[in-house]
């Protein structure tokens, strides 16, 4: 009856026999076609104009097709000049109108390029589907040049070079310009993945949040870094001192007061007030730790089950020695003024603090432009992905010593492996969209930086590396996970945990800096496993050698992509200048990987499935 129930209603959509046929037809086209490019980053944090220009160039795809098409007819800067075109349409043709070079003569130059470079991106995807690409208000005419064929008596490039004149004598040249270079960029990556942590270090994640919210296909995969921001956007008074003590280490308070509206101005009144002898900022810095430490401690005395007892360390400290005590062993403070510490109850928050940190809150919940980036990181997001016969995700897989899945009991109940990270998936989920759940977003806050999250994956010493000069105590012990992560039956345990067998499956990771420098590689465990995180964030540069690895997967295989140091939009635009990237092939398909080979690919063949049912057994049917 169901199987009835549903072919009656395909046939609503295929109402004669004519149309299943036509149908079918399309989709077995559809299936024969090369699949498309996938573009994988990770790890921006922040780095706004690093980002907008990779995705701009498409981790050089787009560079790769203009010097395939015109690299024995034009010199270097003349190619690169049209990448730049590309790159940044508008900004240059303004350039080029101040230094008065745009002529006619340039336009139509300019124009016939950029037909031919979209036309030869065009050729792997369906005319329908290149069509929806476009802009609508040239897509008619866009069409039209795209499929010009030369004929015996030169008609249709006569026809092509008419509509190139009335371009250009209506003045819309320029507006053609950018609407055919948005397209080719479209083209050159049919869908982005953003491997985690967009949030922090770099002062500009709004403005990336801002350019990913208009992408036309893409995922994310969260990072500990933005499952802090998700937490503190719902209201995790942990997360938010979190967020702010982050902001003000790193210098970053431009994106808390000019980007999302939340005043640091309560802090900086109450840290001014409390401790007179630092200056605004560095008080201020003080104040939030001291709060944030307090609020960490509550949640690790309400959770047992995090294991972390050990990080409550407010209590071990010695005001009148200026020492604490860790692990059994006594060490000297950099600082003993804490004035809001009780000593019979160290983790609770003065009226002082109290106030400040619902100051804090609210303007979190009520910054109506964060909550839409968050709403559309849990749209777009999720703890991870399988795309394709990859695994996808941020952080790791906890391990125990032996290498196998950690097991980790929470709300009465063992997690490991593809369970736990759907476990805290819905529990994050939970914490947005859930009112006043208090046991979810605590768990934001352990997803953050709890001992065996599988965001953080590490032993987070932040009480150490702020108040202990003895560097020997802010050693971070890893997860298990990146000592075994390097063998390939690790690898293969852990794609099989998330139901992936075929031998073209890999891990595409993020999270842990690749230092180049020192020789490390992003190719792990003899190519299962791909971390991509080479250290976009500046500050990583001197640490990871680059700056930064994106992925490359179209048909013919996987390539990634080591970035050097990007200068500026600015140098781009006025120079030429792209970002040097060296490629390493990871793999190469025997046979170029076709639609039929993709998850897209799976689903239409299972539409064909139906529609030949329908073809040949519901038009049979008197009641169809």
């Amino acid at each position: 009856m169901q199987d009835e129930k549903y072919l009656k209603l395909l046939s609503e959509k295929y109402p004669s026999k004519k149309a299943v046929c036509r149908e079918i037809i399309n989709l077995n086209a559809i299936l024969n076609l090369p699949k498309g490019t996938e573009h994988f980053m990770s790890d921006l944090h922040g780095e706004y104009e690093a980002f907008y220009h990779i995705l701009n160039n498409c981790s050089g795809v787009v560079r790769e097709k203009v010097n395939r098409l015109f690299g024995d007819i034009l010199t270097d800067m003349e190619r690169q000049e049209i990448c730049t075109l590309i790159y940044y349409p508008r900004e240059k043709l303004d350039m080029l109108q101040k230094r008065d070079i745009l002529s006619r003569e340039w336009y139509r130059m300019r124009l016939n390029q950029l037909i031919e470079i979209a036309k030869l991106l065009s050729s792997k995807y369906t005319r329908s589907k290149v069509r929806k690409a476009m802009p609508e208000e040239f897509a008619y005419i866009i069409d039209e040049l795209l499929h010009v064929q030369q004929d015996e008596d030169d008609n249709q490039v006569l026809y092509h070079k008419n509509i190139i004149d009335t371009i250009l004598d209506l003045d819309t040249a320029d507006e053609f310009i950018i609407a055919l270079s948005a397209l080719i960029k479209q083209l050159a990556v049919d869908h982005l993945h953003i491997v985690g942590d967009i949030f922090d270090r770099g002062p500009y994640a709004d403005k990336i949040l801002d350019l990913l919210c208009q992408y036309h296909s893409l995922d994310i995969e969260w990072g500990n870094h933005d499952i802090l921001w998700m937490g503190a956007a719902a209201g995790s008074e942990a997360c938010i001192a979190n967020v702010i003590r982050n902001n003000l280490k790193y210098q970053n308070t431009e994106i808390l007061e000019s980007g999302y509206g939340i005043s640091l101005r309560a802090l900086t009144l109450f840290a001014v007030n409390t401790y007179p002898n630092q200056n605004p900022m560095d008080a201020a810095l003080k104040a939030i730790s001291v709060i944030m430490f307090k609020l960490e401690g509550t949640i690790i005395q309400n959770h047992p089950e995090y294991g972390m007892t050990d990080r409550m360390l407010l209590d071990n400290i010695d005001l009148e020695h200026g020492t604490v005590m860790i692990c059994g062993q006594t060490y000297k403070m950099n600082d003993r003024s804490f004035p809001t510490l009780e000593k019979d109850n160290p983790y609770r928050l003065s009226d002082g603090e109290f106030e400040v940190i619902e100051e804090l809150k609210a303007a979190f919940l009520n910054s109506v432009r964060l909550q839409k980036h968050i709403h559309f990181m849990y749209e777009k997001g999720s703890m991870y992905r399988i795309f394709n016969d990859n695994l996808l995700y941020h952080g790791c897989i906890p391990m125990d010593d032996m290498g196998n899945f950690e097991g980790v009991t929470l709300e009465g109940q063992t997690y490991q492996g593809k369970s736990y990270l759907d476990y805290a998936d819905q529990v994050a989920r939970r914490a947005f969209f859930v009112k006043k759940d208090q046991y979810a977003l605590d768990f934001m806050w352990y997803l953050w930086c709890g001992r065996k999250s599988p965001l953080s994956g590490r032993n987070i010493k932040t009480f150490e590396r702020t108040f202990l000069d003895d560097q020997s105590t802010w050693s971070e012990e890893t997860n298990p996970y990146y000592q075994y992560y390097h063998e390939e039956k690790t690898c293969n345990m852990i794609l099989r945990d998330f139901g992936l067998y075929t031998s073209m499956s890999h891990i595409i990771n993020g999270h842990t800096p690749v230092r180049t420098g020192k020789g490390e590689q992003p190719i792990r465990a003899n190519g299962k496993l791909l971390v991509i995180d080479g250290g976009f964030c500046e500050n990583y540069h001197e640490t990871t050698g680059i700056a930064g690895y994106t992925l490359i997967y179209n048909s013919h295989g996987l390539r990634i992509k080591a970035h050097q140091p990007f200068e500026s939009i600015y140098q781009a635009l006025r120079e030429n200048k792209d970002i040097e990237s060296d490629s390493q092939l990871v793999e190469t398909e025997k046979s170029r990987v076709m639609v039929r080979d993709t998850d897209i690919g799976k689903h239409i063949q299972e539409n064909i499935a139906d529609l030949e049912k329908l073809l040949y057994q519901g038009f049979h049917k008197k009641d169809l």
